[in-house]
C-alpha cells in the first residue's frame, strides 16, 4: 500500500508499506479530477515533479486536512 506522509514542514512524501507491515491510520480524501495536464501523477510524485500543476495544491490541502484530524498519512 502507498500513502502520502505529511511532514511537520508541510511537505509530503510517498511512503510504501509492505503486506506484512501494520498500516497506520490514514485519511481517505475524495476530489474531482481536472485535466490530465493539471493532475499530479504517480510518476510526478516519484520524480519530485509536478509542483507547478494545479493538482499539487489539492494534495497540500488534503495533507493539511489530515493534520487537522491528527493524521500523518493520507
Amino acid at each position: 500500500m502507498r500513502l502520502l506522509r505529511r511532514c511537520d514542514t508541510g511537505d509530503f512524501s510517498l511512503t510504501q508499506f509492505s503486506d506484512d507491515e501494520a498500516i497506520p491510520p490514514y485519511a481517505i480524501l475524495s476530489h474531482t479530477w481536472g485535466l490530465d495536464t493539471e493532475e499530479v501523477t504517480f510518476e510526478d510524485l516519484v520524480n519530485g515533479t509536478g509542483e507547478a500543476k494545479l493538482g499539487y495544491k489539492k494534495i497540500r490541502f488534503y495533507g493539511e486536512q489530515a493534520r487537522q484530524n491528527s493524521l500523518q498519512y493520507f
